[in-house]
Order: C-alpha cells, then sequence, then structure tokens
C-alpha cells in the first residue's frame, strides 16, 4: 500500500487517538515507581505481586493503549472503514482502560479480591466494547487490502488474550477454578503479546517502515503469509502447551512449535533490518533507530528462547528477561518509532485538512523536533540495559533500572505532549488571525 492509497479524509479527529498516546507514559512511569518501592523483591520470579502489576501496567497501560488508539486511526486510514461514532467508543474504551488498568495492578499489589473482580468487570467491558467497534469496521473491509486481515488476525489474538486473562483473573480472585495457572498463564502471554501485539506490529510495519523510512516495500509473500503462519503456529502451540503435562508427545510439540514461531519471527526482523540498509535516505532518523532496536530485540528473544528450551540458562531469570526484552526492547521500541512519526503527522494532516491552515504550517520536524526526539533512544536503550543487568543480577541494580525507565517513558510522555501543545498554539494562531481578518473587512 502506498501513501497516495491511505484514506487521509476518513480520519477521525485528532483527539481520538491523540488521548489513548498521552495517557500511555503514565502507566510505565508508575511501573517505575511500582519497582522502586519494591525493590530487587520485585524480580525474585514473574509470579511476585509487584511483577505482576508491573506487567500489567506495561502490557495494558501502555501497549494495549497506543495500540488501541493507533487502530482507532488505523481502521479508517488503512482498511477505508471507519469506526463507528469514534469520539464516543473512543472515550468510554480510554475510561474504562485506565480505570480497569489501575484496578488491576492494585489488586495485585494487595491482593484485593474486590479489585480484581472490579478490574476484570472494567477491562472486559472496555475490549468488549472495542473488539465489537473494530470487529464491525473491519467485516466492511476489502479482504484484498494486505493491511487487513493482520488487523483482523491481531483483533482475535486480542480477544483471546483477553478471555484467557478473565478465566485466570477468576480463578486469581476466588470465583472460579476450573482455570489452572502456569501453562495456561503462558498461553495468555504468548497471545497478549505475539498474537495480538507482534501480530499487529507486523501488519502496521508494512505501511509505516517502507512511507516513513523510505524503504522498500515488503515482499508480497510476507505480508500475505507470515501473520497467517504466526497465528497458526501460536494456535497449535497454545493447544500443545496446555496439554504438555499430560503427555510427553504434546510436550515435544510445543517445543517444535515454538521454534517455527521463534523463526517466523526472526525473518520478519531479518527483512526489516535488510529493508532498513536499503533505504533511499541515510540522513539520520530517530524512528528507524527504534525500529532497529525493536528488531534486534526481537531476535534476542528469539536466540534466547531456543537456548532456554534447550536447557540451557536460568528458568526463571531467562523468563524474566524474555519479558523484559519482549516488552520493552521490541514491541515499546517500535511503539516509540511509531509515535514519533505518526504524532506529528497527524498534526500535521489536521491543520491542513481540518483546521485549513494553509500560511505558516509547521513541517513534521518542527512539530517533533529530533533535538527532543534522539535522545530519547539513548535513554531508552540505557533502560533496556539497566532493566537486563538488575534481571541477571538482582540487587542494587534495580534502583537505576526503575528510574532509567521513569526517564525514558517520561521524556516520551514529555515529546508528545510538547508536540500537542505545538499544534495547538497554531490552531489557536490561526484562530486569531481568522477573526482579526473577519472585523478587519468592510460591512456593506
Amino acid at each position: 500500500m502506498s501513501a497516495a492509497s491511505l484514506r487521509l479524509d476518513q480520519a477521525p479527529p485528532f483527539s481520538v487517538p491523540l488521548r489513548f498516546f498521552l495517557t500511555a507514559p503514565l502507566f510505565p512511569l508508575l511501573a517505575a515507581g511500582v519497582l522502586a518501592w519494591h525493590g530487587p523483591a520485585a524480580l525474585a520470579s514473574r509470579w511476585t505481586p509487584a511483577m505482576l502489576a508491573i506487567t500489567h501496567l506495561f502490557t495494558l497501560g501502555f501497549l494495549a493503549m497506543v495500540m488501541l488508539g493507533a487502530l482507532m486511526q488505523l481502521l479508517p486510514v488503512l482498511a477505508g472503514t471507519p469506526v463507528t461514532r469514534p469520539m464516543r467508543v473512543g472515550a468510554v474504551v480510554h475510561v474504562l482502560l485506565i480505570l480497569g488498568t489501575l484496578s488491576l495492578s492494585f489488586g495485585f499489589l494487595g491482593t484485593h479480591a474486590m479489585l480484581l473482580r472490579a478490574a476484570l468487570v472494567l477491562l472486559g467491558s472496555g475490549f468488549a466494547i472495542f473488539l465489537a467497534a473494530a470487529g464491525l469496521s473491519l467485516a466492511r473491509a476489502n479482504s484484498d487490502n494486505l493491511a487487513v486481515n493482520p488487523m483482523r488476525l491481531a483483533l482475535l489474538g486480542l480477544a483471546l488474550t483477553v478471555a484467557l486473562g478473565i478465566a485466570l483473573g477468576l480463578r486469581l480472585s476466588g470465583n472460579a477454578t476450573g482455570v489452572a495457572g502456569g501453562a495456561w498463564t503462558d498461553v495468555h502471554l504468548g497471545w497478549g503479546l505475539i498474537g495480538w501485539v507482534g501480530v499487529l506490529i507486523i501488519g502496521v510495519a508494512y505501511q509505516v517502515v517502507p512511507m516513513f523510512q523510505l524503504t522498500p516495500a515488503y515482499p508480497v509473500w510476507l505480508m500475505r503469509g507470515l501473520p497467517w503462519f504466526v497465528f497458526a503456529v501460536l494456535l497449535a502451540w497454545s493447544l500443545s502447551a496446555a496439554l504438555a503435562g499430560q503427555s510427553a508427545f504434546f510436550a515435544i510439540a510445543a517445543g517444535m512449535l515454538s521454534v517455527l514461531l521463534g523463526l517466523g519471527l526472526a525473518a520478519f526482523a531479518v527483512i526489516t533490518l535488510w529493508l532498513q540498509h536499503k533505504r533511499r535516505r541515510r540522513l539520520p532518523d530517530v524512528t528507524l533507530y527504534f525500529w532497529r532496536l525493536a528488531m534486534l530485540s526481537l531476535l534476542a528473544c528469539v536466540v534466547l528462547a531456543l537456548l532456554a528450551s534447550a536447557g540451557f540458562g536460568n528458568g526463571p531469570r531467562i523468563g524474566l528477561l524474555l519479558g523484559a526484552w519482549m516488552i520493552v526492547g521490541f514491541a515499546s521500541s517500535a511503539i516509540h518509532g511509531m509515535l514519533y512519526k505518526i504524532v506529528p503527522f497527524l498534526a500535521w494532516l489536521h491543520l491542513h485538512e481540518t483546521h485549513h491552515i494553509r500560511y505558516a504550517l509547521p513541517n513534521m520536524k518542527q512539530i517533533m523536533p529530533d533535538a527532543r526526539a534522539l535522545p530519547h533512544l539513548w535513554i531508552h536503550g540505557i533502560a533496556l540495559l539497566l532493566i537486563s543487568v538488575a534481571i541477571l543480577h538482582p540487587g542494587l541494580w534495580v534502583y537505576p533500572a526503575a528510574a532509567s525507565i521513569a526517564l525514558s517513558y517520561a521524556w516520551l510522555g514529555w515529546n508528545l505532549y510538547s508536540a500537542h501543545a505545538r499544534f495547538r498554539r497554531v490552531v489557536k494562531t490561526a484562530s486569531a488571525v481568522s477573526n482579526l481578518g473577519d472585523h478587519a473587512r468592510p460591512s456593506n
């Protein structure tokens, strides 16, 4: 898909995705505070209350928050099918996601059953509304559009993630006993990070990498086949992993399928890095560098997972490290790269199309200057390094890791708020000039 084929005329109001984008960095800041407060004990295992809270503050509060906001924008622009009543749907989903994420996180920290039950209702309602609205939108979309099928598969992955999360949450809050932890928690995590986040990032990459980084297009065979391959293998792996404790056959099958899944993700990362190498523009670009960090982190996750499945390394440490590289290294880095292009692009688009400003219109670099965005790359890279060291060597390393995470996402938040402030100033100035012109025009 080329930039010319985008349905920019169907874009929702800027406030629809922006409310999600501006809120998202606040949750990793809260996660950093939880990590600093609980110290090394938080990293004792992936099952500590603090680590469960931190994980969901990142996955729900940051990743899902940004991705839901992005889909509100991408569905009309890429698929050509707007969400019905986007202002109302976006506002309701946004509030439910905020309240649900906070309730779930504090419920984990205090093991409060009432908060956990409230979180299940809030999050279940918010995601149900979004899935219904987005599903209706995609049902009207043309399946020949290569951007549509990855979004459909990602929404299915989100639905499975939410269903598994609710089942696990009911068990944890004491309302159900039919869903065991362990393997089912791994399946929930797999669908959340790969079936939902991973597939959506793959689908979005097909458009934003060539468009914003000026690379050649992805191969058509990859664009058509990889999302289906990842989804199908992940589904087979989920069934095998859930039954692995009952039969050696399923345990072996789960191991083989995890290798296939890793190879599919590695192929996407390698091809993306190769396309970036072939890009037409050689000037420094923060989006390019964040995507490179994301792809290298994804490759590191694949290698680490393969080593762990072969019996190398300390299990609990490896699990935490995989989570950090997947969430902070891969998903967050790709999202940072997208936000640094999408937000100034949307600001420019709405200044031009919605507010009809034709003079003194700032370009994308003026809305989001490189001088503010490029340092964030180094800050985020250092944060990833420090959290990795803290996981491998729990102790005082936890505190600089927490501080660096807080700085990284605070930097992102400040840049996004600054871009929005620049947008508002231009709109206000244009409105003042227009009013002055109306007053100066002679009356008949």
